[in-house]
C-alpha cells in the first residue's frame, strides 16, 4: 500500500523495477489502478514464482490446504521413498524459507542501491527481527524469518526505504494508525490482532481499532512506520501539494482500504521538528592491547550495526597511556555489541549509557566529475539544505583509480553539486 501511495504520488515505477532488479530476486512488479469504497488508488503488487503476495491469514490458510492435500498424497502413495518426501516439502514450502537476518543483510547489502536506502531497509528489517527476537525470547541473529523471510517481503521492505529516499522529504508524519481487529493466523498460530510483534514495534505510537475486524497493520507494516515515521500527529498545518492512494488487496463495503500520502510544505509555525532518538553509549578505557587492533575494532562494529565509533587518546592510573573507545549504538544493539567489545579488546569492563541525539533528515544523490560519479550526502533542517558533502569513499576510490589528487576529486564533486539543480 505504502509503495502504491508512492507511484500515486509521483515516484517512478521505474524506480522500484530497476531496485528489484539490483536486488536479484525473482521477481517483478506489476502496477494498476483501482477503485476502493470509491476511492481511485494504485496497487502495486510483488510477483513471484508463487503468484501474487495474499494477506496473511489467507496465505497461511492455502499453505494449510496444500499441505493437508499434500501429506494425503503421500499417504496413498507409501512406496515412496522417505528422501522423495523430503524433497518434496520443500519443493513444497520452498516459496517462503526462513532466512535469518544475516542472509536478508547480504541480499540488501549486494543490491546496487544507495548506502543510505540499504542503511534503513537493513534497519527495518532489524527492528522486526529485535521484536520477533523479544517475543520469542531469543537472540535477534538467532531469528529465521517466516513471512518477512520471503522474496516478496524483501522487495516490499527495500522498495520501501528506496522511496522514502526518493521522495526528498526532510519529515515523515504518520496518522495514529487503525490496526483492525479480531484474529490472525500465522506460523507461530493464531493470535489477537494487532500481532504480538506487531504491537510491540508500535509502542509509544498512537493506535486504535475500528469495525473492521481484519489485520490492518501487519508486523512488515509496523517495522517500515516504525524506522520511516519521524512522529505521529493528526494531519499537520501545511501547504498540499501532491497526494497519492495505495490500495490494499481487500476491498471492504463502505471502508476505503487504502493508505494516503499527501507531500507538501509544513507551515513556518509548525516547521518540521527535527526528530529526536534515544541511543546507547558504550565506552571502554583500553592500556593494554596493540594500537594495530584498533582499527580492526572499529571496522568490526561499525559492520555489525553500530551508528558510529570513536578512539580518544587518554592518561589513565599510573600515568600510563591508553585509549578512550566509544561506540554509539541502538538500544537493541548494544548486548551484542557489548559482547563483541569484550571478545576483541582486552578491555575487563564497559560503560554504558543512554542519551537522545537529534539527527537531521539526510538524503544522497549523484553528482557527475570528469573521473566518475560521487554520492553527495545533503543535510536538510526546516526545508532547507544545511550541510553537504562529497562521500570520502567515492572520492578516494576516484583518486586511487585514477591517479589524480584526492582534494581535486573532492573540489569538483562539490562543484558539481552546487552547479545542479537538486540542492
Amino acid at each position: 500500500m505504502f509503495l502504491g501511495a508512492l507511484v500515486d504520488a509521483g515516484v517512478p515505477l521505474e524506480l522500484f523495477t530497476k531496485t528489484v532488479a539490483a536486488l536479484g530476486v525473482d521477481a517483478r512488479l506489476e502496477a494498476s489502478r483501482v477503485q476502493r469504497s470509491g476511492i481511485s488508488a494504485i496497487k502495486l503488487d510483488v510477483i513471484t514464482a508463487e503468484g501474487k503476495e495474499l494477506p496473511r491469514e489467507e496465505l497461511w490458510e492455502k499453505e494449510k490446504h496444500e499441505t493437508e492435500h499434500h501429506h494425503h498424497h503421500d499417504h496413498d502413495h507409501e512406496h515412496r521413498h522417505s528422501h522423495e518426501h523430503e524433497h518434496s516439502q520443500e519443493q513444497h514450502h520452498g516459496h517462503h524459507p526462513h532466512r535469518g537476518l544475516k542472509e536478508i543483510r547480504g541480499i540488501i547489502c549486494k543490491a546496487g542501491i544507495s548506502e543510505t536506502a540499504r542503511q534503513t531497509a537493513v534497519r527495518i528489517f532489524e527492528v522486526l527481527g529485535a521484536a520477533e527476537a523479544k517475543i520469542h525470547n531469543t537472540d535477534i541473529e538467532a531469528i529465521h524469518f517466516h513471512e518477512v523471510g520471503a522474496i516478496d517481503a524483501i522487495v516490499d521492505i527495500t522498495c520501501a526505504a528506496v522511496g522514502a529516499e526518493a521522495l526528498g522529504v526532510d519529515d515523515i508524519i504518520c496518522s495514529p494508525l487503525n490496526v483492525g481487529g479480531g484474529t490472525v493466523s500465522c506460523a507461530h498460530g493464531t493470535f489477537p490482532i494487532p500481532a504480538p510483534a506487531t504491537l510491540e514495534m508500535l509502542k509509544n505510537a498512537p493506535v486504535y481499532s475500528g469495525e473492521i475486524q481484519k489485520e490492518l497493520v501487519t508486523p512488515t507494516g509496523a517495522a517500515i512506520v516504525n524506522v520511516l515515521a519521524s512522529r505521529f500527529a493528526s494531519f499537520p498545518k501545511m501547504t498540499p501539494g501532491k497526494v497519492g492512494y495505495g490500495a490494499g488487496s481487500r476491498d471492504f463495503k463502505d471502508f476505503p482500504n487504502v493508505l494516503r500520502l499527501t507531500v507538501g510544505e509544513t507551515l513556518e509555525e509548525h516547521a518540521a521538528v527535527i526528530p529526536e532518538e534515544t541511543i546507547t553509549i558504550l565506552e571502554a578505557n583500553v592500556d593494554d592491547m596493540t594500537p594495530q587492533l584498533f582499527g580492526y575494532v572499529m571496522d568490526r562494529v561499525l559492520l555489525e550495526g553500530a551508528l558510529d565509533v570513536f578512539a580518544t587518546s587518554v592518561q589513565m592510573k599510573k600515568n600510563r597511556p591508553g585509549m578512550l573507545l566509544t561506540v554509539l549504538c541502538r538500544l537493541e544493539d548494544a548486548q551484542r555489541l557489548t559482547r563483541l567489545i569484550f571478545a576483541e579488546t582486552t578491555t575487563l569492563g564497559i560503560r554504558m549509557r543512554e542519551e537522545k541525539r537529534a539527527r537531521l533528515a539526510r538524503r544522497h544523490l549523484t553528482v557527475g566529475t570528469r573521473w566518475g560519479e560521487v554520492r553527495m550526502k545533503v543535510a536538510n533542517l526546516n526545508g532547507s539544505v544545511s550541510n553537504y558533502a562529497p562521500e570520502y569513499e567515492d572520492c578516494r576510490r576516484i583518486a586511487e583509480q585514477q591517479h589524480v589528487p584526492l582534494k581535486a576529486v573532492m573540489q569538483e564533486a562539490l562543484k558539481a553539486y552546487l552547479e545542479s539543480n537538486e540542492r
